[in-house]
């Protein structure tokens, strides 16, 4: 990529970025059940990936400041709390899902869209200060996607969608992240500024759907211990896998 423009190399870095968060779907293509308990567990699965993705989030943002974090977490918050009531007043359709199901897929594609803008800013601020370390970053933001696209599929899938469908969605929630990264890399003073924000956004977005919108689903359906087992080991799990990274 030495000989393309540095624009270029920053967007083609952040597109591989949002084309790794489709191999979250991998894992479905062996699931043949959709089971009231299969539902359940996956939504365990998706709320324990989300929550350790956001505590993530939140201590990385307090490196770039504790009180710009805390005003982006509470705006996440309103926000999936406004997006939520917006799209249960219409008959939603996601795919061949409907109601209340086509609800919980658009917002979760769209919590997690969300959740890129701030990783999209991140790579192009961090093209600024070098490549090397910039390539790093991008490589482990590659990484983390994966487990962000299970996430998805792990809500998409047992509602109907298809494997490429989960695919497709989880790249559409990356996008962002090519998308953003031309930008903040020509101001990156000014997205710099912005940075604790985004996390902090992304961080209360994720979890507020996950107590409002997921959790109460999985422990509806499922048996308390097996879904309560589910979320600490997926938590626990992205805790330690963003710590590797």
């Amino acid at each position: 990529m030495s000989s393309l423009s540095p624009v270029m190399q920053v967007f083609l870095y952040g597109l591989i970025t949002a084309l790794a968060t489709g191999l979250g779907a991998i894992p479905f293509a062996f699931v043949r059940s959709v089971s009231p308990r299969v539902v359940a567990m996956t939504n365990a699965l998706a709320s324990g990936l989300m929550l350790g993705a956001s505590f993530g989030l939140l201590s990385e943002g307090a490196d770039h400041g504790r009180f710009a974090t805390l005003v982006g977490a509470n705006l996440g918050v309103l926000f999936v709390l406004g997006a939520g009531r917006l799209l249960g007043d219409h008959d939603m359709e996601f795919g061949t899902a409907r109601g209340e199901d086509a609800r919980k897929m658009a917002l979760i594609v769209l919590v997690m869209t969300v959740h890129s803008v701030a990783e999209g800013v991140a790579i192009g601020t961090a093209f600024a200060g070098g490549t090397t370390l910039a390539i790093m970053i991008t490589a482990a933001i590659a990484v983390h996607n994966v487990p962000e696209g299970l996430a998805i599929s792990a809500v998409l899938r047992p509602r109907g969608a298809s494997i490429a469908a989960c695919a497709g969605w989880s790249i559409v929630s990356s996008l962002p992240q090519p998308l953003l990264a031309v930008p903040s890399f020509l101001s990156v003073e000014a997205f710099r500024s912005l940075l604790p924000y985004g996390i902090g956004f992304a961080a209360g977005a994720m979890v507020f759907m996950v107590l409002v919108e997921l959790l109460p689903d999985a422990f509806e359906t499922g048996r308390r211990s097996v879904i309560a087992l589910l979320v600490s080991v997926a938590m626990v799990a992205m805790v330690l896998f963003q710590q590797l990274l």
